[in-house]
């Protein structure tokens, strides 16, 4: 009898893998494979990432910003972690530089979007193509979990090989949190001085849940599946390493640009980033646009909001 019942509990456990969990697991890894892997060497190049008029126009924008200063361009190159990684240096002949860090599926020279009020303010630009995007090596996006250390090698080179004196960050969205990343890191040298995040999300669970409820697509168990598939390739949780907890950490001067429509960085969870940050801090908070398109609905403040906070946190 006991053995009767042991075999009907196995059988209810197999039914349950069977026509509940294993169709959810592929649903899932076609989402991961979409969302998190180049698999093919058209993704994530160094074009306009998806169909949107203002994605379009930043682009473009960006594009006529580096033909403006195609005289002090230099296509530059590093190694790390065995993966060789391509970035766009603007030497306009300062000892101060930012790196501009985009988001996950663009490349550098959507950054050059990004880059004036850095030039503005007296700064070197340096664009790159994180790992699996643009010209660089590399096949999985681990929203930062992993290439934080391509940052810090990125301004080493700065540092060492174009004799830069101090070095800010610049992150959209997911280089937003690998900005944080390098920043809170034991290897974070002291010429890395501060960073702008635009869009900083709590943890990606948060935003990736939010997407999912923007697209009308059930949440559970899919979020809870991905985040385990990006655990397996990162070796780290997003969710325990997410913004929320590492900004504990946090020491160097950081400006927070938020947008009140964005529904993915929300404008709530954007503020509890602000609260719970310990080191010194501004936010600028914007009437209008979408994630990551903050700039392109209001140029004139977000450029001032940034060099604004290089005048006072960073240019003391």
């Amino acid at each position: 009898m006991e053995l009767l019942w042991l075999w009907i509990v196995l059988g209810v456990i197999g039914a349950i893998l069977l026509f509940f969990i294993f169709p959810t697991m592929l649903i899932s890894n076609v989402i991961f494979t979409v969302l998190f892997i180049r698999n093919k060497k058209d993704k994530w190049t160094r074009t306009v990432s998806w169909d949107n008029e203002e994605q379009r126009q930043m682009f473009k924008i960006g594009e006529e910003w580096g033909e403006k200063y195609k005289e002090y361009l230099t296509q530059v190159s590093i190694t790390s972690c065995k993966f060789k990684l391509v970035g766009d240096y603007f030497d306009f002949g300062n000892k101060k530089a930012v790196i501009v860090i985009p988001g996950r599926m663009e490349a550098g020279t959507y950054s050059y979007y990004f880059s004036e009020p850095y030039r503005i303010a007296g700064y070197n630009v340096l664009a790159i193509d994180n790992r699996s995007h643009g010209l660089s090596e590399g096949r999985y996006n681990t929203i930062g979990l992993k290439e934080y250390v391509d940052i810090l090698n990125w301004a080493k080179f700065l540092h060492e090989e174009k004799g830069i004196e101090e070095i800010v960050l610049h992150g959209i969205c997911i280089g937003s949190a690998t900005a944080l990343y390098a920043l809170t890191s034991k290897d974070c040298p002291s010429y890395l001085k501060a960073m702008t995040a635009d869009g900083m999300y709590v943890n990606f669970h948060e935003s990736l849940k939010n997407h999912l409820i923007e697209k009308k697509k059930p949440v559970f168990p899919f979020t809870q599946e991905i985040m385990m598939m990006m655990f397996l390739v990162a070796g780290r949780s997003a969710k325990v390493h997410g913004p929320i907890n590492e900004i504990k950490k946090l020491n160097k001067p950081i400006l927070f640009i938020y947008s009140k429509e964005d529904i993915y960085s929300v404008p709530e969870l954007g503020q509890k980033l602000y609260d719970t940050c310990p080191s010194p801090k501004r936010i600028a908070w914007f009437p209008h646009g979408e994630h990551s398109h903050v700039r392109i609905n209001q140029t004139e403040g977000y450029d001032e909001a940034v060099i604004n906070f290089l005048k006072d946190y960073v240019n003391e």
